[in-house]
């Protein structure tokens, strides 16, 4: 196997472990195993498990592009669900992981792991703004951005319902986050940008 497939393949395993796992109880004695390597090999591409636990975390957080058909097409009803299926299909690859990483029950305040986080949710809220169609400009980008990041606080919580508790389906979810997303697009960031927010 060539040294990027075996790296993948490592990642792929501790994603699939951490995802099952508390950080603290993931050995890399195990990681190694259930990858099929030894543990040399898994430091040297990773460094330490820390060093995995990095890499895992920005391939959980950051979600992939969003397809060209999903931008500003639509109603705005119908790009909200663009959005959150787009969220939601990007989340459901590695749901567990997902939940135990931006939940921040990683390993504890390492600010490493924070400033990877609060990026991500940067770059969510962004590519959010741009498929709603929503101009970035002006006195209240840095607002708009906020809100969307408060937004994902929301869909953070009801991820982990649908994933840990099954309390709500995939379904319910999407029918949660829909309509709130739609009012935070029709009433408050016209609101920021007036200044009737303030």
């Amino acid at each position: 196997m060539d040294p990027d497939e075996r790296r993948r393949q490592i990642l792929a395993c501790a994603v699939r472990m951490f995802g099952e796992r508390p950080y603290s109880e993931v050995s890399t004695t195990a990681l190694a195993r259930e990858a099929g390597v030894t543990r040399g090999l898994l430091h040297h591409y990773f460094g330490t498990k820390r060093g995995l636990y990095l890499e895992v975390v920005r391939r959980t957080v950051f979600l992939p592009d969003p397809t060209d058909a999903a931008i500003c097409q639509g109603t705005l009803q119908e790009r909200v669900g663009e959005c959150v299926d787009w969220f939601l299909d990007a989340v459901s690859q590695h749901r567990k992981t997902f939940v135990a990483v931006a939940g921040a029950e990683g390993i504890g305040d390492d600010p490493e792991i924070e400033a990877l986080l609060a990026d991500a949710d940067d770059l969510a809220a962004r590519r959010l703004l741009e498929m709603l169609g929503v101009r970035q400009g002006g006195r209240a980008q840095s607002s708009e951005r906020a809100v969307m990041r408060a937004y994902a606080g929301l869909v953070k919580a009801a991820v982990r319902e649908w994933v840990r508790g099954g309390a709500l389906t995939r379904s319910q979810v999407r029918a949660l986050l829909v309509p709130a997303l739609v009012v935070i697009v029709r009433e408050v960031l016209p609101a920021l940008v007036t200044g009737e927010l303030n």
